[in-house]
């Protein structure tokens, strides 16, 4: 749910008719869901983030006593978008700027994109599911061309790396956290996240136990590059530039439900965008 920041940055994409000069739109986890809305043909479906509805269907906590997971993304990507409020899976694949969500593979513990597991809107829904899909909470990995998969935060949480090995000359990154809630590299993983590695992730293989242990410090490196692209607007290379939320705007738990903190965070990330275009002279 943290994702309903950058997700009120991309319908100010839209709004502003930016989104036209882009060649491709990379998604992690929450962020490849907010991607294919962004690409469809009813990018308004967005404001979906802010209603806590959505969210109640997808996080149900009394599941953990039903032995269920606790975050259901296939009841969002398969029900959800398919029934009452439905996501133009179609007009996601005949989109002129490419759609690249991105995944774990449970294996090599790698970042993996998906763009050429996609071919029908079956495997575009999977490939959304597998972005998303939280090792403990939400189940056991999304298997997609003979492959197993969990969420992309697991390798690759801002997806910025893959866009430059894949050639990108400029990129915008959209970001959900605020400047003050910068990860910081630990000397040694939390007894949580060791406990997750060698209980919940003990049938998957020691790579991906690795991957997990390691996010945070991985997380704390993208930060410092990312900051160094945004002070070095001169710099030669790629030019990769950040939006972020102001600091005041509200904090975002994954798993919260609440619909008035949804919808400040939604709108803290339209007014973030908005406000980063201003002072680009777009407007």
């Amino acid at each position: 749910m943290r994702g309903t920041v950058s997700a009120g940055m991309a319908p100010a994409l839209h709004e502003l008719g930016l989104l036209p000069l882009f060649g491709a739109v990379y998604g992690a986890s929450a962020g490849a869901i907010s991607a294919a809305w962004l690409l469809s043909s009813r990018p308004e479906g967005l404001h979906g983030w802010a209603e806590p509805a959505f969210a109640r269907a997808m996080i149900r906590r009394r599941n953990v006593l039903l032995g269920r997971p606790l975050v259901n993304v296939r009841r969002l990507v398969e029900v959800l978008y398919r029934g009452d409020f439905p996501l133009d899976y179609a007009s996601v694949l005949a989109s002129a700027v490419e759609f690249h969500p991105l995944a774990t593979d449970v294996v090599t513990g790698a970042a993996v994109d998906l763009r050429s597991r996609v071919s029908d809107e079956a495997t575009l829904r999977l490939a959304l599911r597998a972005s998303a899909a939280l090792p403990l909470p939400a189940g056991g990995p999304v298997r997609l061309g003979g492959r197993a998969y969990y969420d992309a935060g697991l390798a690759e949480s801002i997806p910025f790396r893959q866009t430059l090995r894949d050639g990108a000359t400029h990129v915008l990154v959209l970001r959900s956290r605020r400047p003050a809630d910068r990860a910081r590299a630990a000397a040694r993983p939390s007894r949580g996240d060791r406990l997750i590695a060698g209980v919940g992730l003990r049938a998957y293989s020691p790579e991906l136990r690795a991957t997990f242990l390691s996010r945070d410090v991985r997380l704390d490196r993208d930060d410092r590059l990312l900051a160094e692209h945004d002070l070095d607007e001169a710099a030669l290379g790629p030019a990769v530039m950040s939006v972020r939320p102001y600091d005041s705007a509200p904090y975002i738990g994954r798993l919260e439900t609440d619909g008035a903190l949804l919808r400040a965070a939604f709108e803290a990330g339209r007014a973030a965008l908005t406000d980063k275009m201003a002072g680009l002279g777009i407007a």
